[in-house]
């Protein structure tokens, strides 16, 4: 049986039958495919015989496939595709990979298919986070394209093709030749000693095309395209597109900075930046992701929590802004739920008695949580505007074992200190 393109359908490669052709390129094919163990579909590359022959690229290719290969199960993170299973021959190989079903990012590289700005101000900060993920593996990435870059759901997106991570100096020059040179940094093209920063500047060049429809730099020829990277200072982008917020060059541009130096010191400052941008060109009542993750990453009780929990989080959570003087939760009533402040007061009462002010970072309504359902034992007020995010145990149960546990954990350190505090005001009372 074949599919439309002729793809035969009928065919098993390793423990996986392949499903549907989902794209082809110059080096290998990828295919939707099912795994004969689990049932679980998952997006298969394969790689062909006469791509490892070819004489002035094989090698490439082949140490690149091998990369993949040896990264299967280490990179662990909600904004990373995460490879399966990988298997590498003399003269072929296959990698098995998550499936991500939205296209990549090249397909709104486009003029007249631009994403909105605050989603592209979204993406930029969850690939900030995967990159300093991958950084602290001491991997850098070296091919961050909008075709490496693949589309979930809204503005979640997932890298791929850590192929080239570990390439050696000498094979750098041929890696540029091959079609990605775009988007490589001065030091890059320059086959000088790369750190984040190269990356870094990559993501650069892909934001800057998604918000504008263009690369920052054009040429006829790879010599004189370096030429460019190397030299020239690229366009504001607010000069190409003069719709988009001026606030957004100097962040941008400062990716774009020609020496490692002159860029951002981290990716969380970069991050944090496309956050505060982020959040001024949001809807109005909109809460993006990067605000969730930011309030809940400065909470010294879920310091424990890694990356991925963290976002686990702040996934669960039923995310609202509620004006002053608005009730949150009333003594007396049955719930199963617990509450985080990420900004503003509230205040606790009971009996219209005031017993304590919530600031901002702070969790709340944990005993009925913990009691799995027990009467409020006070009344929570907004005591200013907030921001808030309530944790219902249906939700809470989707995560992750780990992750619930060291929240269990931040809980319970939590009621402990409250009620440390409570009996210092017993004993000074």
């Amino acid at each position: 049986m074949t599919d439309k393109a002729g793809v035969d359908l009928s065919l098993q490669v390793g423990k996986y039958d392949i499903q549907k052709l989902l794209g082809k390129g110059a080096t290998g094919t990828v295919y939707l495919a099912r795994d004969t163990f689990t049932g679980k579909e998952v997006a298969l590359k394969t790689i062909e015989p006469e791509v490892f022959r070819d004489p002035e690229f094989g090698t490439v290719y082949r140490t690149q496939l091998l990369n993949e290969a040896a990264l299967a199960g280490k990179l662990r993170h909600p904004h990373i595709v995460a490879i399966l299973d990988a298997v590498v021959g003399e003269d072929s190989g296959h990698i098995a990979m998550e499936l991500v079903t939205g296209g990549d990012l090249s397909a709104h590289a486009k003029p007249d298919k631009l994403l909105p700005v605050a989603d592209v101000l979204q993406i930029g900060f969850k690939c900030c986070g995967a990159l300093d993920y991958a950084a602290k593996e001491g991997i850098v990435h070296r091919d961050i394209k909008p075709a490496n870059i693949m589309m979930a759901s809204g503005s979640d997106v997932k890298i791929a093709d850590f192929g080239a991570a570990i390439l050696k100096k000498s094979q750098i020059v041929q890696t540029a030749a091959l079609g990605s040179p775009y988007y490589m940094s001065p030091e890059q093209v320059q086959s000088r000693e790369l750190s984040f920063h190269s990356d870094m500047y990559s993501l650069g060049v892909v934001l800057y095309e998604l918000l504008t429809g263009r690369k920052p730099f054009l040429a006829g020829n790879l010599e004189a395209l370096i030429d460019k990277i190397v030299k020239l200072a690229p366009l504001a982008p607010s000069e190409v597109r003069p719709d988009l917020p001026k606030a957004l060059d100097p962040v941008i541009l400062r990716a774009l900075a020609k020496s490692p130096a002159q860029r951002y010191a981290t990716w969380q400052d970069f991050a944090l930046e496309l956050s505060k941008l982020g959040q001024a060109v949001q809807p109005v009542g909109t809460i993006p992701d990067s605000e969730k993750y930011v309030v809940l990453k400065s909470v010294p009780t879920l310091a424990t929590l890694s990356d991925a929990e963290i976002w686990e989080l702040a996934r669960a959570g039923k995310w609202s802004r509620r004006e002053k003087s608005r009730t949150i939760v009333r003594e007396k009533e049955r719930g199963t739920s617990f509450f985080f402040l990420a900004r503003g007061e509230a205040k606790v009462t009971r009996a219209g008695r005031l017993l304590n002010m919530v600031g901002a970072a702070e969790f709340f309504g944990e005993m009925a949580y913990i009691a799995d359902g027990e009467a409020r034992h006070a009344t929570v007020e907004s005591h200013t505007d907030v921001l808030l995010a309530e944790f219902q145990p249906d939700a809470l149960q989707k995560m992750s074992l780990g992750a619930q546990l060291q929240l269990m954990r931040a809980l319970v350190r939590n009621v402990t200190e409250r009620l440390a505090l409570a009996n210092t005001r017993i004993a000074r009372a």
